[in-house]
């Protein structure tokens, strides 16, 4: 029997985009992240899982369900 429940993952920003490229800027935009400290559940798939591969040195990963 399948689970329905979704696997999800909660990112913090945990530095300021003002030093940042245009193109990590975009990422983080895309995440739903819009100023420090600022935490974000969204659903774990691999491309979000990307995404945050791509700006790993600004955001923390806080928990994830599997």
């Amino acid at each position: 029997m399948k689970s329905t429940k979704k696997k999800t993952i909660t990112l913090r920003l945990v530095k300021g985009t003002i030093a940042c490229s245009p193109q990590q800027r975009a990422t983080i935009n895309g995440l739903g992240l819009k100023r420090r400290e600022q935490v974000r559940t969204l659903e774990n798939t691999p491309s979000v899982r990307g995404m945050v591969k791509k700006v790993l040195h600004l955001v923390e990963v806080v928990s994830e369900t599997r």
